[in-house]
């Protein structure tokens, strides 16, 4: 009798990862799958019993401009309030207006220390004991 279709080739029993070209996909297989399913992070992060937590390697320029964003918001919303109240809350509301507004002025003006080369050299001194 005649066999329409040939037997199978014999396959070679060896191991997947004893050729190069098989290890090379096999790599690329776990790092393709590492980037899409990434492994669960083995220790969380310490907490230290604070809420919030600032991270220790931000240059002082990036927190000075932050916190000038930030009191600019302040200052905004409490002016805000201002216009919706009236009597004693809205003196409150104009003074946290006013002091976050000055807080503004004194970060601003730390921020064009920053540029001045003694004040650069004094922030990248501090940033070195702190590394």
């Amino acid at each position: 009798m005649f066999k329409v279709t040939p037997n199978p080739p014999d396959t070679d029993p060896a191991s997947p990862y004893e050729n190069l070209d098989s290890k090379k996909l096999h790599e690329a297989a776990e790092r393709a799958l590492d980037h899409h399913f990434p492994p669960p992070e083995k220790n969380p992060p310490k907490r230290n019993g604070q809420l919030f937590s600032v991270c220790p390697d931000i240059n002082t320029d990036a927190l000075l401009a932050n916190a000038s964003e930030d009191l600019l918001s302040i200052s905004a919303i409490a002016a805000d309030l201002a216009d919706d109240v009236d009597g004693s809350r809205r003196s409150v509301a104009l003074a946290l207006s006013r002091m976050a507004e000055g807080v503004h002025l004194l970060v601003e003006r730390a921020m064009d220390h920053l540029d001045e080369p003694e004040m650069a050299a004094i922030i990248a001194k501090q940033h070195r004991r702190t590394r």
